[in-house]
């Protein structure tokens, strides 16, 4: 007899080689390979181990044979299995059918899911200390196993044992305020901010994990690769201003409450990574499993990418997109940018300027103006690019403006200079991010842009288009006078200009855009205020604004007509004398002829200006500034601006 064969060979899928490899607890509902051929050796049933990982930990603990990392690393993953499926079972969850029980089974139902959580929390503490311990207290260094798909499933588990022992720890807690300690079973994490300085006595309203974040509509998630787990901090939300759908005619010399324009918005959402560690420095393996004290350190990502760990150096994890992706997905600027069109949102009844990071003194600031019925969305592809750029992340920090695009040209180019200067402000003249800043406008925002850097009266002229009367009026008001007059900010010494319509476009006279134009509206409030500032008892102030507003005063799509008198005021207007600016357009024929190129809404020849240092023709359409190609000359020319002034050498 020739027995049974007990091997034999067969090749198997290549992908089934690598999950095999790779796979774990976090990916499927079993263990790792690792893990199982560790239990093997004791002979205990993985789901058995799963459910009571204590009793099979302490089984290994008996066995000589398997070495630290096999035990530290397959402890880890057991805790964590262990708190996956106390998550997913019934006691940890209270059913919205749970209201309809009597007082006592109600109270039975509360006490069951708070033994669970807590059950929860002690497991995924353990679980991170487990990874801690493999990752920086065998005999091997984390260097020596650079290699091991071992050590990177480890530094996941580390990393979602912290996400989940955060996450669940506020679920068990809510607080309007982030605690300074956790309380674990007999642990105690210590919350320590001293090395993010942008966090000092400032009030907290939560940390969300941006660990498992997926954000459509963002080309690309910017991270750094390292050690930590990534979260958003995320500060209140501001009280609702009494000032939020009034207009003010006079925002340059406004008395805003406590001084500060609420319309400037201070970053909420802010970039942190979390790594959790023993607090004692030179800690054991039997410290790092066993001592109470733990501490969990919040760095911010953008001023510090090393951290000293276990007495050695590693570089710190990051997302960068994370917060700003919070911040587009949970205020829907773009529904908000087209009811304002039609008058049917009042939030952009006055400008708004968005800081997307703290503000940063040494940072040169980047200042984005949106197109026609847009809003901070059509920058995402730049924003995310300039965050995802090393050099420019490190020199650069971005404004975004956001406002009405019904309104007039002229009106819109006043309130955001006004906001723009009280921005500027507030800073230290002192400060370098107080100087040499760079604006960026697309379209609407691009005309909008090179009037913020012009020096122009345009009063003579504006006048003579109005009948003897509106002069009349007009001249005893000098907020209107204020308006067709036009000084450059300082603050900025570079602008580039994206299919901006200098010149105006025939697109806003076709017959559907006609069409369009009638239904956009004036803002309500703009026009009441102006009828209020203009009021008077000769005059018959329904005719007279209803005059105003057909002959003068139109809404921001229709001063877009070649037509317009706002395009006979301002088109040769050009920017300062000295100020150093770009152009970027798009082209959708297949000519170079500059009589014909146009990106299908603005022509070569209204988007041209002369004296621009740089023109760059791309193939493509009206929202050019979404392109590949555009982010990139964008991106050139934000370095070059910092090699002009002597921030930054290019390597050879």
């Amino acid at each position: 007899m020739s027995g049974c064969q007990v091997v034999s060979l067969k090749q198997q899928a290549l992908n089934v080689t690598i999950a095999n490899e790779r796979n774990s607890i976090l990916t499927q509902k079993k263990l790792s390979e690792a893990s199982l051929n560790v239990l093997s050796m004791s002979g205990k049933e993985s789901k058995v181990c799963m459910q009571n990982p204590d009793q099979c930990i302490a089984d290994l603990h008996k066995i000589p044979e398997i070495i630290d990392e096999q035990l530290l690393s397959t402890a880890s993953e057991l805790y964590l299995a262990k708190s996956k499926l106390l998550s997913e079972s019934s006691e940890c969850k209270i059913s919205k059918l749970s209201k309809h029980k009597s007082d006592d089974e109600q109270k039975i139902i509360q006490q069951n899911y708070e033994k669970c959580i807590d059950q929860e929390l002690e497991a995924l503490d353990k679980s991170l200390r487990y990874s801690y311990a493999y990752l920086f207290k065998t005999s091997r260094q984390p260097q020596e196993r650079i290699f091991d798909n071992r050590q990177v499933q480890i530094r996941d588990f580390y990393n979602q044992a912290l996400t989940q022992l955060v996450n669940v720890y506020n679920v068990r807690t809510p607080s309007q305020d982030i605690a300074p300690t956790l309380k674990i079973g007999k642990s105690t994490y210590t919350i320590d901010i001293q090395a993010y300085q942008r966090l000092q006595n400032m009030k907290l309203e939560k940390f969300i994990s941006s660990y498992n974040m997926n954000f459509s509509g963002l080309r690309a998630i910017n991270r750094r690769d390292g050690f930590g787990s990534d979260f958003v901090a995320v500060f209140p939300a501001s009280d609702p201003s009494k000032l939020e759908n009034k207009y003010i005619l006079d925002p340059l010399t406004y008395h805003y409450p406590k001084g500060i324009n609420p319309n400037i918005h201070k970053a909420r959402y802010l970039a942190a990574t979390i790594i959790a560690q023993p607090k004692k420095r030179t800690a054991t393996v039997d410290d790092v499993l066993n001592s109470p004290n733990f501490e969990i350190k919040v760095y911010d990502p953008y001023s510090v990418d090393k951290v000293d760990i276990a007495g050695k150096t590693y570089s710190l994890a990051a997302n960068f997109s994370a917060p700003y992706g919070l911040w587009l997905a949970e205020n829907n600027l773009g529904a908000a940018a087209y009811l304002t069109l039609i008058d049917r949102d009042q939030r952009l009844t006055m400008p708004h300027l968005y800081m997307l990071e703290p503000y940063n003194p040494n940072k040169k600031v980047i200042v984005l103006v949106h197109g026609l019925a847009s809003s901070p969305e059509a920058w995402i592809a730049v924003t995310n690019d300039i965050m995802g750029d090393p050099v420019l992340r490190e020199h650069y920090q971005v404004w975004q403006i956001f406002y009405s695009t019904n309104m007039p040209i002229l009106e819109s180019r006043f309130q955001i200079y006004a906001l723009l200067k009280q921005a500027f402000a507030s800073l230290n003249p002192k400060d370098p991010a107080a100087k040499d800043s760079v604006l960026i406008g697309h379209s609407m925002g691009g005309i909008i842009s090179r009037l913020l850097v012009s020096d122009a009266d345009i009063s003579k002229q504006a006048l003579a288009m109005m009948s003897n009367r509106q002069q009349t009026r007009l001249r005893k008001h000098p907020v209107i006078g204020e308006r067709l007059k036009m000084e450059p900010i300082t603050n900025f010494d570079r602008a580039i200009f994206l299919a901006a319509p200098h010149r105006g476009t025939d697109y806003a006279d076709r017959w559907f855009t006609l069409a369009a134009r009638k239904i956009i509206k004036l803002p309500a409030t703009f026009l009441t205020t102006l009828a209020d500032t203009l009021t008077s008892d000769d005059v018959d102030l329904k005719d007279f604004v209803k005059t105003l507003t057909n002959d003068v005063i139109q809404n921001g799509p229709s001063d877009l007509s070649k037509k317009s008198k706002f395009m006979e005021l301002t088109a040769d207007i050009p920017p300062e004398k000295g100020l150093v600016f770009h152009s970027i357009m798009g082209n959708i024929t297949k000519s170079d002829d500059p009589n014909v190129i146009t990106d299908g809404i603005v022509t070569y020849k209204s988007a041209h200006l002369d004296g621009a240092v740089s023109e760059k023709i791309l193939p493509g359409g009206h929202s050019i500034q979404e392109t590949p190609a555009a982010v990139l000359e964008l991106r050139r020319i934000l370095r070059q601006h910092l090699v002009d002034h002597g921030l930054y050498k290019p390597k050879n």
